[in-house]
Protein backbone atom coordinates (compact mmCIF):
# COMPACT_ATOMS: atom_id res chain seq x y z
CA UNK A 1 0.00 0.00 0.00
CA UNK A 2 1.40 3.52 -1.31
CA UNK A 3 0.87 7.09 -0.23
CA UNK A 4 0.16 7.46 -4.14
CA UNK A 5 -2.85 4.56 -3.99
CA UNK A 6 -4.24 6.41 -0.52
CA UNK A 7 -3.80 9.69 -2.54
CA UNK A 8 -6.29 8.02 -5.28
CA UNK A 9 -9.00 6.54 -2.89
CA UNK A 10 -9.14 9.88 -1.21
CA UNK A 11 -9.74 11.91 -4.56
CA UNK A 12 -12.00 8.71 -5.80
CA UNK A 13 -14.32 9.18 -2.78
CA UNK A 14 -14.22 13.08 -3.05
CA UNK A 15 -15.28 13.23 -6.76
CA UNK A 16 -17.97 10.15 -6.63
CA UNK A 17 -16.20 9.98 -10.62
CA UNK A 18 -12.92 7.87 -11.85
CA UNK A 19 -12.19 10.36 -14.62
CA UNK A 20 -12.52 13.57 -12.03
CA UNK A 21 -10.89 11.67 -9.93
CA UNK A 22 -8.11 10.85 -12.47
CA UNK A 23 -7.90 14.59 -13.09
CA UNK A 24 -7.41 15.49 -9.68
CA UNK A 25 -4.11 13.13 -9.49
CA UNK A 26 -3.03 14.66 -12.87
CA UNK A 27 -3.43 10.68 -14.03
CA UNK A 28 -4.97 8.59 -16.71
CA UNK A 29 -8.30 7.45 -15.95
CA UNK A 30 -7.36 3.38 -16.30
CA UNK A 31 -4.33 4.22 -14.27
CA UNK A 32 -6.30 5.40 -11.61
CA UNK A 33 -8.77 2.44 -11.95
CA UNK A 34 -6.26 -0.07 -12.27
CA UNK A 35 -4.53 1.15 -8.91
CA UNK A 36 -7.39 1.10 -7.07
CA UNK A 37 -8.73 -2.26 -8.42
CA UNK A 38 -5.51 -3.73 -7.47
CA UNK A 39 -5.67 -2.90 -4.13
CA UNK A 40 -8.93 -3.88 -3.42
CA UNK A 41 -7.54 -6.97 -4.75
CA UNK A 42 -4.82 -7.00 -2.36
CA UNK A 43 -6.66 -6.01 0.89
CA UNK A 44 -9.62 -8.81 -0.03
CA UNK A 45 -12.68 -5.93 0.33
CA UNK A 46 -14.38 -3.68 -2.05
CA UNK A 47 -13.69 -0.06 -1.13
CA UNK A 48 -16.13 1.19 -3.59
CA UNK A 49 -19.65 0.45 -5.29
CA UNK A 50 -19.44 1.35 -8.91
CA UNK A 51 -22.49 2.44 -10.46
CA UNK A 52 -23.97 4.24 -13.97
CA UNK A 53 -23.38 7.52 -13.04
CA UNK A 54 -21.35 7.60 -9.29
CA UNK A 55 -19.29 5.43 -7.61
CA UNK A 56 -19.43 6.03 -3.62
CA UNK A 57 -17.69 4.55 -1.13
CA UNK A 58 -18.75 0.74 0.95
CA UNK A 59 -19.70 0.95 4.79
CA UNK A 60 -15.77 -0.45 5.01
CA UNK A 61 -14.69 2.40 2.09
CA UNK A 62 -15.77 4.99 4.66
CA UNK A 63 -13.55 4.16 7.52
CA UNK A 64 -11.06 3.57 4.98
CA UNK A 65 -11.08 6.63 3.68
CA UNK A 66 -11.27 8.48 6.82
CA UNK A 67 -8.03 6.80 7.82
CA UNK A 68 -6.34 7.27 4.63
CA UNK A 69 -7.04 11.05 5.06
CA UNK A 70 -5.67 11.23 8.05
CA UNK A 71 -2.37 9.20 6.92
CA UNK A 72 -1.42 11.40 4.49
CA UNK A 73 -2.51 14.35 6.60
CA UNK A 74 0.51 13.13 8.81
CA UNK A 75 2.84 12.11 5.35
CA UNK A 76 2.28 15.97 4.45
CA UNK A 77 2.97 17.24 7.86
CA UNK A 78 6.55 15.05 7.63
CA UNK A 79 7.63 16.66 4.36
CA UNK A 80 6.38 20.32 5.91
CA UNK A 81 9.02 19.46 8.95
CA UNK A 82 11.53 18.48 6.94
CA UNK A 83 11.13 22.08 4.47
CA UNK A 84 11.55 24.16 7.91
CA UNK A 85 14.76 22.51 8.15
CA UNK A 86 15.31 23.72 3.98
CA UNK A 87 14.80 27.32 3.37
CA UNK A 88 11.08 28.33 4.43
CA UNK A 89 10.93 30.35 1.19
CA UNK A 90 12.32 28.04 -1.40
CA UNK A 91 9.26 25.57 -1.42
CA UNK A 92 6.18 26.20 -3.28
CA UNK A 93 3.01 27.88 -1.92
CA UNK A 94 -0.27 26.81 -2.35
CA UNK A 95 -2.67 29.15 -2.40
CA UNK A 96 -6.04 29.08 -2.82
CA UNK A 97 -8.21 32.32 -3.40
CA UNK A 98 -12.27 32.37 -3.92
CA UNK A 99 -13.47 33.59 -7.17
CA UNK A 100 -15.02 37.03 -6.12
CA UNK A 101 -11.51 38.03 -5.36
CA UNK A 102 -8.81 36.11 -7.01
CA UNK A 103 -9.25 38.31 -10.74
CA UNK A 104 -9.05 41.38 -8.34
CA UNK A 105 -6.41 40.72 -5.98
CA UNK A 106 -3.46 38.08 -7.72
CA UNK A 107 -2.38 40.78 -10.67
CA UNK A 108 -0.72 43.08 -8.07
CA UNK A 109 0.00 40.03 -5.04
CA UNK A 110 1.79 37.43 -7.47
CA UNK A 111 4.22 39.83 -8.78
CA UNK A 112 5.09 41.10 -5.30
CA UNK A 113 5.43 37.70 -3.16
CA UNK A 114 7.65 36.91 -6.22
CA UNK A 115 9.57 40.12 -5.37
CA UNK A 116 9.74 39.25 -1.60
CA UNK A 117 10.51 35.75 -2.34
CA UNK A 118 12.09 34.87 -5.54
CA UNK A 119 12.92 31.53 -4.84
CA UNK A 120 8.96 30.42 -3.51
CA UNK A 121 6.95 29.55 -6.72
CA UNK A 122 2.86 30.31 -5.99
CA UNK A 123 0.49 27.24 -6.89
CA UNK A 124 -2.93 29.06 -7.36
CA UNK A 125 -6.45 27.23 -6.63
CA UNK A 126 -9.60 29.22 -7.53
CA UNK A 127 -12.36 28.17 -6.22
CA UNK A 128 -15.81 28.42 -4.08
CA UNK A 129 -15.17 28.70 -0.27
CA UNK A 130 -16.50 25.29 0.69
CA UNK A 131 -14.08 23.53 -1.69
CA UNK A 132 -10.97 25.36 -0.83
CA UNK A 133 -11.74 24.63 3.31
CA UNK A 134 -11.72 21.12 2.56
CA UNK A 135 -8.79 21.15 1.07
CA UNK A 136 -6.67 23.46 3.24
CA UNK A 137 -8.37 21.07 5.79
CA UNK A 138 -6.86 17.91 4.60
CA UNK A 139 -3.41 19.85 3.32
CA UNK A 140 -4.17 20.22 -0.44
CA UNK A 141 -3.70 23.76 -0.27
CA UNK A 142 -1.28 25.74 2.48
CA UNK A 143 -3.10 28.53 2.95
CA UNK A 144 -6.52 30.34 1.96
CA UNK A 145 -8.30 33.97 1.21
CA UNK A 146 -11.91 33.93 1.55
CA UNK A 147 -14.48 36.10 2.90
CA UNK A 148 -15.27 36.16 6.73
CA UNK A 149 -16.80 34.97 8.99
CA UNK A 150 -14.54 31.48 8.47
CA UNK A 151 -14.49 29.00 11.37
CA UNK A 152 -12.49 25.43 10.92
CA UNK A 153 -11.11 23.80 13.50
CA UNK A 154 -6.99 24.21 14.20
CA UNK A 155 -7.11 26.69 11.21
CA UNK A 156 -5.65 31.02 12.18
CA UNK A 157 -7.77 33.37 10.06
CA UNK A 158 -6.03 36.76 10.10
CA UNK A 159 -8.24 40.08 8.32
CA UNK A 160 -6.66 41.35 5.35
CA UNK A 161 -8.67 44.36 4.11
CA UNK A 162 -12.56 45.57 3.76
CA UNK A 163 -14.28 46.30 1.14
CA UNK A 164 -18.28 47.98 0.00
CA UNK A 165 -20.52 47.09 -2.30
CA UNK A 166 -21.49 48.69 -5.18
CA UNK A 167 -24.96 48.87 -7.32
CA UNK A 168 -24.47 48.00 -11.19
CA UNK A 169 -27.22 49.60 -13.09
CA UNK A 170 -28.14 49.66 -16.91
CA UNK A 171 -28.26 53.25 -17.95
CA UNK A 172 -32.03 54.16 -18.07
CA UNK A 173 -32.37 52.05 -15.11
CA UNK A 174 -35.03 54.39 -12.90
CA UNK A 175 -32.44 53.77 -9.94
CA UNK A 176 -30.08 56.00 -11.68
CA UNK A 177 -31.75 58.96 -10.86
CA UNK A 178 -30.30 58.14 -7.60
CA UNK A 179 -26.10 59.26 -6.28
CA UNK A 180 -26.59 56.69 -3.78
CA UNK A 181 -28.83 53.71 -3.65
CA UNK A 182 -30.74 52.83 -0.35
CA UNK A 183 -30.00 49.01 0.46
CA UNK A 184 -34.05 48.75 0.85
CA UNK A 185 -34.69 49.94 -3.03
CA UNK A 186 -33.82 46.60 -4.24
CA UNK A 187 -36.45 44.74 -2.72
CA UNK A 188 -38.29 45.66 -6.50
CA UNK A 189 -35.27 45.17 -8.27
CA UNK A 190 -34.43 42.57 -11.07
CA UNK A 191 -31.13 41.45 -9.38
CA UNK A 192 -28.56 39.32 -10.99
CA UNK A 193 -27.01 37.06 -8.44
CA UNK A 194 -24.35 34.83 -8.50
CA UNK A 195 -25.34 31.29 -8.79
CA UNK A 196 -25.95 28.59 -5.55
CA UNK A 197 -22.60 27.99 -3.38
CA UNK A 198 -20.85 31.07 -4.02
CA UNK A 199 -20.50 32.83 -0.42
CA UNK A 200 -20.48 36.17 -2.77
CA UNK A 201 -24.01 35.43 -3.44
CA UNK A 202 -24.98 34.62 0.35
CA UNK A 203 -23.22 38.06 1.48
CA UNK A 204 -25.67 39.93 -1.37
CA UNK A 205 -28.85 38.14 -0.21
CA UNK A 206 -27.82 38.80 3.47
CA UNK A 207 -27.27 42.80 3.18
CA UNK A 208 -30.51 43.06 1.06
CA UNK A 209 -33.07 40.74 3.02
CA UNK A 210 -36.40 42.77 1.54
CA UNK A 211 -34.81 40.42 -1.89
CA UNK A 212 -36.64 37.22 -0.98
CA UNK A 213 -34.53 34.68 -3.53
CA UNK A 214 -36.46 31.55 -1.75
CA UNK A 215 -40.23 32.79 -2.38
CA UNK A 216 -40.41 34.73 -5.17
CA UNK A 217 -40.05 33.48 -8.95
CA UNK A 218 -36.38 33.15 -9.72
CA UNK A 219 -35.10 32.11 -12.74
CA UNK A 220 -31.70 30.33 -13.53
CA UNK A 221 -30.96 32.79 -16.01
CA UNK A 222 -30.92 35.97 -13.56
CA UNK A 223 -28.00 33.97 -11.84
CA UNK A 224 -24.34 33.81 -13.49
CA UNK A 225 -21.12 32.01 -12.65
CA UNK A 226 -18.95 34.93 -12.63
CA UNK A 227 -19.24 38.97 -11.75
CA UNK A 228 -18.14 39.33 -15.37
CA UNK A 229 -20.72 37.56 -16.85
CA UNK A 230 -23.12 39.73 -13.87
CA UNK A 231 -21.97 43.18 -16.19
CA UNK A 232 -22.22 41.89 -19.66
CA UNK A 233 -25.79 41.24 -17.94
CA UNK A 234 -26.57 44.48 -16.28
CA UNK A 235 -24.69 46.22 -19.71
CA UNK A 236 -27.55 44.43 -22.18
CA UNK A 237 -30.33 45.57 -19.82
CA UNK A 238 -31.08 42.37 -18.40
CA UNK A 239 -31.35 43.58 -14.49
CA UNK A 240 -29.12 45.11 -11.73
CA UNK A 241 -26.53 43.82 -9.79
CA UNK A 242 -24.69 44.11 -6.31
CA UNK A 243 -20.91 44.04 -7.01
CA UNK A 244 -17.48 44.42 -5.04
CA UNK A 245 -15.51 47.43 -4.87
CA UNK A 246 -12.64 45.96 -6.31
CA UNK A 247 -14.03 44.51 -9.17
CA UNK A 248 -15.36 47.97 -9.95
CA UNK A 249 -12.06 49.43 -9.54
CA UNK A 250 -10.63 46.96 -11.76
CA UNK A 251 -13.47 47.20 -14.85
CA UNK A 252 -12.46 51.23 -14.81
CA UNK A 253 -8.99 51.05 -15.06
CA UNK A 254 -8.52 48.70 -17.44
CA UNK A 255 -10.79 50.26 -20.02
CA UNK A 256 -13.93 48.20 -20.28
CA UNK A 257 -15.57 48.25 -23.53
CA UNK A 258 -19.43 47.68 -22.08
CA UNK A 259 -18.82 50.80 -19.60
CA UNK A 260 -21.20 52.87 -21.73
CA UNK A 261 -23.96 50.61 -21.26
CA UNK A 262 -24.04 50.51 -17.38
CA UNK A 263 -23.38 52.80 -14.30
CA UNK A 264 -21.85 52.11 -10.96
CA UNK A 265 -23.53 54.01 -7.93
CA UNK A 266 -22.50 53.55 -4.21
CA UNK A 267 -25.10 52.49 -1.78
CA UNK A 268 -26.64 55.06 0.98
CA UNK A 269 -24.95 54.38 4.34
CA UNK A 270 -25.43 51.83 6.10
CA UNK A 271 -22.90 50.57 3.36
CA UNK A 272 -22.89 46.71 3.07
CA UNK A 273 -19.36 44.87 2.40
CA UNK A 274 -17.66 41.79 3.77
CA UNK A 275 -13.98 41.64 5.43
CA UNK A 276 -11.77 39.30 3.12
CA UNK A 277 -9.18 37.40 5.56
CA UNK A 278 -6.06 34.54 5.09
CA UNK A 279 -6.62 31.39 6.66
CA UNK A 280 -4.04 28.66 7.00
CA UNK A 281 -3.61 25.46 9.46
CA UNK A 282 -2.45 26.27 12.99
CA UNK A 283 -0.04 23.68 12.42
CA UNK A 284 1.60 24.90 8.96
CA UNK A 285 5.28 25.01 10.12
CA UNK A 286 6.67 27.72 7.78
CA UNK A 287 5.92 31.00 9.56
CA UNK A 288 8.46 32.84 7.41
CA UNK A 289 5.98 32.00 4.49
CA UNK A 290 2.92 34.00 6.48
CA UNK A 291 4.31 36.54 7.06
CA UNK A 292 5.37 37.32 3.15
CA UNK A 293 1.85 36.73 2.28
CA UNK A 294 0.69 39.00 4.66
CA UNK A 295 3.60 41.74 4.19
CA UNK A 296 2.47 41.26 0.04
CA UNK A 297 -1.32 41.65 0.90
CA UNK A 298 -0.78 44.77 2.78
CA UNK A 299 1.49 46.45 0.18
CA UNK A 300 -0.46 45.26 -2.98
CA UNK A 301 -4.87 45.19 -1.84
CA UNK A 302 -6.84 45.55 -4.31
CA UNK A 303 -8.04 49.01 -5.61
CA UNK A 304 -10.85 50.41 -3.82
CA UNK A 305 -10.52 48.34 -0.30
CA UNK A 306 -9.06 49.37 2.87
CA UNK A 307 -6.58 47.46 4.54
CA UNK A 308 -7.37 46.41 8.73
Amino acid sequence: MTLTELRYIVALSHEGHFRRAAMRCHVSQPTLSVAIKKLENNLGVTLFERGLAVVKPTAVGERFVSQAEKVLAEAQQLEDIASVGRDQLSVPLRLGVIYTVAPYLLPNLVPQVHRLAPQMPLHLQENFTHYLADMLRHNQVDAIIVALPFTQKGVVARPLYDESFRVLLPCGHPLSDLQEIPVDHLGAAQLLLLGQGNCFRDQVVEACPQVDVENREFSRGLESSSLETLRYMVSSGAGISVVPASAVQAWQQRGDTTASNYLIRPFAEPVPGRRIALAWRATFPRPKVIDILCEALAQTPPDGVEVV
